[in-house]
């Protein structure tokens, strides 16, 4: 492109620019929205064409109403460039993932570390960036902008605002059938829309904050005592793996027809086959696992609650989390935290991230670190997996345990053919199997000391692909089974069962029961024998086996 299009000496109106981008956003940077709309069965003919344009009309008039507002000489050019960059970003992990840009993925967006933002980063999304965002806000950059009176530029202003919304309020009233169904039928789309669906996310987070007090959690388990022991019994010691992005369907302990837990399966441990997530990301998912409230009342609370680490650490056990991941959402603010990365060997850790086996780097001292007439009492240890967190899998297994050949390298997924994403996923799940059972093997050495019980369960599962949709953090209300259908296994030895533990044989005929997170807190609470008014045996998983 030579020079600058020709125009008057004294430049652009600013709300001919805010028209042009409104135009770009809405075409070129909404491609992933129009893909969804078009795909959509209803949409398959003549009139659904026609009603996609229309949309694609009411998106550019929303946007025109809104850059409107900024269509002045001085801010004209950086409100854009707040609007292109990013709609750039998101046109490429919509497009790519078939995620969707709602309020918990954005809160997924700002507590992404810097490893997992390493994991995103790809040559498409700077293609993105470049030829979305950069090129026309380079192209935007270069142009004179008319300087008008304040009073002018002001009439101007207000009329595009006007001429938007007519237009907008036009074709709504026209389509109104066709959106309201399309709304109805497909709440995904809404979130979509780019990049206003950030803007809606971000002030969603901004209201959420702005409107809870900043005070204490509320207190739970303020009658809570540990029930008497047998005489003959020790302290229990159970430890609470938390996985990260495990679907249940890809365990052979389920019935996948792959080996993907050969180790747990020589280990007698009990696989449930039917448990729901509470939510679809780790930072839905992990603070509803932990409260008593369950998912729906999680979901309503007005005010933040204590959860499972407050109470055990409230009746006197020692309670330490030891992360592998991210962080944990606050949950463990007030217990003892360990990174999983402070002292682990360097082999287990490369560009600041961990093999799993860290974990279980020097447990023996970490577990000494807490007090010792806690212990007395028993422990709740709680590790946070890196897991199968994507989309960088092959990152999630080491070079020597990869059953499962050829690899995806590319967290570019759709380059990958099925067969090698798939291989690549169920490394990082027999990783995890080897992982387990080498946790299980600490807790059996620990057995002179401690009645020990290991209990693994996910946060969340992820779609590989499966309708376009890669990773995860779909809505809940339209989230895919393979986004919430989560694996639940227990191993305890014969020593737990028989001082007061549930037993595993009659734990085997009830693995098919259905399940959600909602039954966490109340069965690792019954399992330490914790009792408070919070407790509630019907959701205690272990209750209807466990010795009266």
């Amino acid at each position: 492109m030579q020079g600058s299009p020709q125009r008057p000496a004294q430049g652009w109106n600013p709300v001919t620019l805010a028209l042009l981008a409104s135009l770009w956003l809405a075409s070129v940077a909404n491609w992933p929205l129009w893909r969804a709309l078009l795909a959509l069965p209803e949409n398959g003919n003549s009139h659904g064409l026609l009603f996609a344009g229309s949309f694609a009309a009411m998106v550019g008039a929303l946007t025109f109403m809104l850059l409107s507002l900024a269509a002045w000489r001085r801010t004209i050019k950086p409100i854009t460039a707040l609007f292109l960059l990013p709609a750039a970003a998101g046109a490429h992990f919509m497009g790519t993932y078939g995620v969707v840009i709602d309020p918990t993925m954005m809160t997924n967006v700002v507590q992404t570390n810097l490893t997992e933002t390493r994991d995103l980063l790809s040559m498409r999304l700077f293609a993105s960036i470049g030829v979305i965002g950069l090129l026309p806000l380079a192209w935007l950059w270069r142009l004179p902008v008319q300087r008008l009176a304040f009073g002018s530029q002001l009439g101007r202003n207000l009329a595009a605002m006007g001429i938007g919304l007519l237009v907008l309020g036009a074709l709504m009233f026209a389509t109104f059938a066709d959106l309201s169904a399309t709304m109805r039928n497909h709440k995904s789309v809404r979130y979509l829309i780019n990049p206003l669906n950030s803007f809606y996310a971000l002030g969603s987070l901004a209201h959420r904050a702005n409107a809870s007090p900043n005070r204490p959690p509320q207190a739970i388990g303020e009658d809570a005592v540990l029930a008497p022991r047998p005489p003959a019994s020790r302290p229990p010691l159970f430890v609470l793996v938390v996985g990260e992005t495990a679907r249940a369907n890809h365990f052979s302990l389920n019935g996948y027809g792959r080996p993907t837990n050969p180790e747990l399966e020589a280990l007698g441990v009990v696989s449930f086959s039917d448990v729901t997530s509470c939510g679809t990301n780790t930072a839905a998912s992990l603070p509803c696992m932990f409260t008593h409230l369950g998912r729906d009342a999680h979901e309503a609370r007005q005010r933040d609650h204590e959860d499972l680490l407050d109470l055990a650490q409230r009746v006197g056990l020692a309670v330490l989390w030891i992360d592998n991941q991210s962080g944990c959402k606050g949950l463990c603010d007030r217990v003892p935290t360990i990174r999983a990365s402070e002292g682990a060997p360097p082999a287990l850790c490369t560009d600041g991230e961990c093999l799993d086996e860290a974990l279980l780097h020097d447990l023996d001292a970490r577990l000494a670190t807490l007090p010792a007439e806690r212990r007395a009492r028993g422990v709740l240890l709680i590790m946070h997996q890196m897991g199968s967190h994507g989309p960088a899998y092959w990152r999630r297994s080491p070079p020597d345990l990869k059953p499962f050949q050829p690899e995806c390298e590319t967290n570019v997924l759709q380059q990958c053919g099925r067969e090698a994403l798939v291989n690549t996923y169920d490394n990082s799940i027999a990783y995890t199997d080897h992982v387990l059972a080498l946790t299980i093997g600490w807790l059996q050495r620990q057995q002179p000391r401690y009645d020990p019980t290991l209990l693994y369960i996910s946060d969340h599962g992820e779609s590989l692909g499966e309708n376009g949709l890669y990773l995860h953090g779909m809505p809940y209300a339209v989230a895919p089974r393979e986004q919430t259908h989560v694996p639940m296994v227990v191993w305890m030895p014969r020593q737990t069962q028989l001082q007061a533990g549930p037993r595993l044989d009659c734990l085997a005929t009830q693995r098919d029961r259905p399940l959600s997170h909602d039954h966490l807190f109340h069965t690792v609470a019954g399992a330490l024998g914790i009792r408070a008014a919070e407790y509630r045996a019907e959701l205690d998983a272990f209750a209807p086996c466990r010795a009266p």
